[in-house]
């Protein structure tokens, strides 16, 4: 299997988050796109590749002009007009009632108050590189879809930062901009066929739904732990199918506390029902594997074995799928438990 890797993600560095009411080391750090290509090099079956160079019309196809340009500027600014800092977090965030009556002023000036207006949440830092860092990770996501695009049955793009998150115009989640949303919209508009974005990752990729939700040409199904007691709380729920055009294409399977291998198997089948009746003709993979047992920011119970069944039940749609990395922080066993998931998508042993 193709792999692509870009070193800019070290560019996004931060050394604490801010979660729970603490500060705290960050579970998304550079080590973890680390891990994971080591281990896939290391691994005879799958061939390491850089990134091609994609531009920023990809990511305004999907998100505001005024995201993407706050997000390049905006760890400069803050030291500029606020003081310095290593992270930059808002402390601010914007809720339409404060000018309930008043009317809308627009996006505020300052970039203070530009963070909460384009932040949804506190533990997702902009460090120095972290922009550059998000832009190399689509270039990886966008590259590993041309490569599906130009006949490889499978690719893989060590996404970091995530991406299922941000939604149109937010940034959170520990997520800029969104891979998955980016290239799924890409090739549904430049090639007319559709695209189904399966996310099996532990929390609910909001972003993603969002950016899709009124649409019929790709679909979005999600397997995650139930937002009545997960982040992000307010979407993931099994009645929200979609609106408009996009009604019957978005499906979402909260899970139970403890769900372990065999009952996520399980509704991975149903979930594969869905997709088989909407009838896609390329699948993206938002890979996450906080889902294991003993990841620091989960409470289910999937193990190595689990991940490896998952993908080679995914295999079994047939169709030409562009895995992209989303979350997973148990560090030792991440590189391992993601490479395990690929080699059932491709038909390897499981050693």
């Amino acid at each position: 299997m193709k792999v692509v890797h870009s070193p800019a993600h070290l560019g996004h560095n931060p050394q604490e988050e801010i979660a729970e009411s603490g500060a705290h080391s960050p579970h998304e750090h550079t080590g973890r796109g680390e891990i994971i290509r080591e281990t896939l090099a290391a691994d005879p079956a799958m061939e390491m590749l850089s990134p091609r160079e994609w531009g920023i019309d990809p990511i305004l196809e999907v998100h505001e002009r005024g995201l993407h340009d706050f997000l390049m500027n905006a760890w400069a600014r803050y030291q500029r007009d606020v003081r310095s800092a290593r992270e930059v977090v808002p402390d601010f965030f914007y809720r339409p009632a404060m000018r309930e009556a008043m009317g809308s002023l627009g996006e505020p000036s300052h970039v203070n108050a530009q963070l909460g207006w384009w932040c949804f949440e506190t533990t997702t830092p902009i460090t120095q590189g972290s922009y550059m860092a998000a832009r190399g990770s689509v270039d990886v996501a966008m590259t590993a879809a041309s490569l599906v695009l130009g006949g490889e049955r499978f690719a893989y793009g060590n996404c970091r930062p995530p991406g299922h998150h941000a939604t149109r115009d937010l940034y959170g989640g520990y997520c800029f901009f969104n891979n998955a949303a980016i290239i799924a919209h890409h090739v549904a508009s430049t090639t007319g066929v559709k695209v189904t974005v399966l996310d099996p990752d532990y929390h609910h990729g909001n972003g993603t739904q969002q950016i899709f939700y009124e649409r019929d040409d790709v679909q979005y199904v999600s397997l995650h732990a139930d937002p009545v007691r997960a982040y992000p709380y307010v979407t993931g729920f099994s009645d929200e199918r979609g609106s408009g055009k996009g009604l019957g294409a978005n499906a979402n399977f909260p899970l139970a506390r403890g769900t372990g291998d065999a009952e996520f198997l399980d509704v991975l089948k149903r979930a594969i029902e869905e997709i088989d009746r909407f009838k896609p003709e390329l699948l993206v993979v938002s890979l996450g594997v906080d889902t294991f047992d003993g990841d620091p920011i989960c409470d289910l119970r999937l193990t190595r074995q689990g991940f490896f069944d998952c993908g080679a039940l995914v295999a079994g749609l047939g169709l030409p799928t562009v895995v992209l990395q989303e979350g997973g922080y148990a560090l030792a066993e991440l590189g391992n438990n993601v490479r395990a998931w690929l080699r059932g998508l491709e038909g390897l042993s499981a050693a």
